[in-house]
């Protein structure tokens, strides 16, 4: 089975002067989701942005032809459930939290599919999947840090890729459609690598935004891949 790859621009590498030109210019360079990297200066060392902005982007999540692109939410925050609710109803098309920053987990993910929004689980370098075993049936994606949370430009870590391969073997065994993201160091000189670990969806922030050219990069990443 062919696999569909998807590339998932995160705006924390973007121009915030200019947000909105900065989502539309990824999408028409190729991009498939667009990531936000919501931070509370609480369960991570940064803090980033809130609801409004992702209401107010929405409208730029299209493609020239008008096709909606998906907003991939990554919540590095603690309490999860309220501003989880808050991220839904600003337009948030896929939703994702780090079990360990939730009280209830469970309780987390179905009120983000309550609201009609895909849920996914994040996992850090270094903890571990167990965790999957009680929630699998229940997700729609899991995310893999390849690096530490809270900050854009880091370098990769490469004992994520035996954790992402650890990831393709739950899904493969649930038998449902779950997405495989990582987020963290991603290149065009590496993505094969995590590729063939199993992931199919990669965020990328600092290899695409400040570019001169998003579309170069993007087509970098594809022949990779390809």
């Amino acid at each position: 089975m062919t696999t569909t790859y998807r590339i998932a621009p995160s705006i924390l590498s973007a121009d915030f002067a200019r947000l909105g030109e900065e989502v539309k210019s990824v999408i028409d360079a190729g991009a498939d989701w667009i990531h936000f990297d919501v931070m509370d200066n609480h369960y991570v060392p940064n803090l980033t942005f809130g609801p409004m902005i992702c209401q107010a982007l929405k409208p730029h999540a299209k493609t020239a032809s008008g096709v909606a692109v998906p907003i991939d939410v990554h919540l590095m925050i603690s309490p999860v459930d309220a501003l989880a609710a808050s991220f839904a109803e600003a337009g948030a098309d896929l939703i994702s939290f780090h079990p360990d920053a939730s009280a209830h987990v469970h309780r987390s993910i179905q009120a983000i599919k309550g609201k009609g929004v895909k849920a996914g689980l994040v996992f850090n370098p270094a903890e571990p999947l167990d965790v999957l075993e009680w929630t699998i049936d229940e997700i729609d994606l899991i995310l893999i840090m390849s690096v530490n949370p809270g900050f854009g430009g880091q370098s990769f870590i490469d004992s994520a890729l035996r954790k992402v391969e650890l990831a393709r073997q739950w899904i493969e065994r649930s038998g449902r459609d779950i997405r495989l993201e990582v987020d963290g160091g991603i290149k065009a000189d590496n993505i094969r690598r995590v590729a063939d670990a199993g992931a199919d969806t990669f965020v990328a922030g600092s290899a695409i935004f400040g570019k001169p050219n998003y579309k170069a990069v993007i087509d970098q990443m594809r022949v990779a891949l390809s």
